[in-house]
């Protein structure tokens, strides 16, 4: 199978290569010109492409062979700085951008790949409380759902082009190799980890090895199109996922950090949507076409991530 992925140098994009190359596939990454690149490991072509530009290389993706899935997982980081009018554009214009980019290109080819995994995320349904939440589930409101359903919208040349498309509404993923958990691990280490908030708020998570294997499922099962929750089985509170870190680690996990204190460091607007939000999404779709998930209980899950920490 030959993969075109974009964002291959993140945390999700650059195990879902290593994988792909496992399994056999080849893979041609969509790659910033302006960028250091790493050296291309056999089986990898590099294409140049500038979502703010609106360019890509498309000499260079029409002399790659014939495409047998594309996953799109650009876009600039939501937790990595504190929101402004500025960085919350940023946010929003690197995923629409992008994803108009890229699905007008597919679409324009000689020969459309068969299927897209658009990458989204489970900000779609806003903050919800307890409410449990499949594909079927209307969205919520806030900025994170917002953006998640203009970055889904922008998909809309993919299907238009007969192009089977995915839109994975990806939780919070467990790798102590980056992402929420990987930050929060410092503190953990040093006994002072522990709930955020009330600890209420459920959060919908998914491992690092169940998100790459729920991609390379989503590409191969000609069932699946429209939306997908890439989440766990069983959400947990934010306090329970706490417990299990600590558990893994061998470390207390009963500090707390405050709400207040959150508003304070990250801003109101940023607090509230992205950390004390709850989210209790279930995976319908995915176990509906028969995935079998890797790590779907949090204590192993977090003991499969954190056992060499």
């Amino acid at each position: 199978m030959h993969l075109l992925v974009t964002g291959s140098s993140g945390l999700i994009g650059t195990a879902l290569v290593d994988a792909a190359l496992a399994r056999g596939d080849t893979v041609t990454r969509m790659v910033r010109s302006s960028s250091g690149r790493r050296p291309a490991k056999a089986g990898v072509t590099d294409v140049a492409w500038d979502p703010g530009a609106g360019t890509v290389d498309t000499a260079g993706l029409r002399a790659a062979r014939p495409l047998d899935g594309v996953v799109h997982l650009a876009g600039a980081g939501v937790g990595d700085r504190r929101w402004s009018a500025s960085r919350k554009a940023e946010i929003l214009d690197s995923r629409v951008r992008s994803t108009q980019l890229i699905t007008h290109t597919i679409a324009a080819l000689d020969r459309t790949p068969p299927v897209l995994v658009s990458s989204s995320a489970v900000g779609y349904y806003g903050d919800r409380g307890d409410e449990v939440l499949t594909e079927a589930s209307a969205p919520g409101s806030g900025f994170l759902a917002e953006v998640c359903a203009s970055w889904e919208a922008a998909t809309a040349p993919a299907p238009e082009a007969g192009i089977r498309t995915v839109l994975l509404r990806t939780g919070i993923v467990l790798s102590a190799s980056g992402g929420a958990l990987a930050k929060q691990l410092p503190l953990f280490k040093l006994g002072l980890g522990g709930r955020i908030g009330s600890g209420r708020q459920f959060r919908s998570w998914i491992t690092l090895d169940d998100q790459v294997a729920a991609v390379l499922h989503c590409v191969a099962d000609t069932s699946l199109s429209g939306p997908v929750n890439a989440t766990a089985p069983h959400p947990a509170t934010d306090a329970e996922l706490a417990r299990a870190i600590g558990t893994a680690l061998h470390r207390p996990s009963f500090l707390a950090v405050p709400a207040p204190v959150l508003k304070l460091v990250l801003g109101t607007e940023m607090a509230g949507d992205m950390v004390l939000s709850s989210q209790r999404v279930l995976p319908a779709q995915l176990e509906r076409s028969g995935y079998r998930f890797l790590h779907p209980d949090l204590d192993e899950a977090v003991g499969s991530q954190l056992g060499g920490s």
